[in-house]
């Protein structure tokens, strides 16, 4: 059995993003209100360099019909790296009949596969929560001229 590095990037998780060249980068894995501390055999650097480039490769994607990326967006709400360093992600869309609803979770599990120590990754798709404009982050805001 195989111990996951999980980091979560909903917005309603408690923020444990820090600042890096202007990207928002997880570095711990938080659930509202309890630590989610697990064991690895991989070491906190590279978590935090797979993470740093998966979110960097995330961040290429773009919604269709908006001009931002989807993880600016909010559309990414989970990314659990394993030790075999298979990446599962959880995201949404901004609405269930987006027009590229079974593209663009391709699109995603694509642009993961190209980082360096990715060895497999797995996109599920949800709807729970559903997507709103409150998930977005400031930089999607001010993108778009909503401030």
């Amino acid at each position: 059995m195989h111990q996951g590095n999980q980091i979560i990037l909903n917005t309603e998780v408690d923020d444990t993003l820090c600042s890096a060249a202007e990207d928002r980068v997880p570095t711990k894995s938080f659930a509202k209100g309890s630590a989610l501390v697990e064991v690895s055999s991989l070491s906190s650097q590279e978590i935090e360099q797979l993470t740093f480039d998966i979110v960097a490769a995330i961040k290429t994607v773009y919604d269709p019909e908006i001009p931002c990326d989807i993880y600016e967006l909010g559309l990414i709400y989970k990314i659990d790296i394993d030790d075999d360093r298979q990446v599962k992600v959880e995201m949404t869309l901004t609405a269930p009949g987006c027009p590229v609803s079974g593209d663009m979770p391709v699109w995603v599990e694509n642009v993961i596969n190209t980082v360096p120590g990715v060895n497999r990754t797995i996109v599920k798709l949800t709807f729970d929560p559903p997507w709103d404009i409150s998930m977005m982050s400031d930089e999607a805001r001010l993108e778009l001229n909503m401030f």
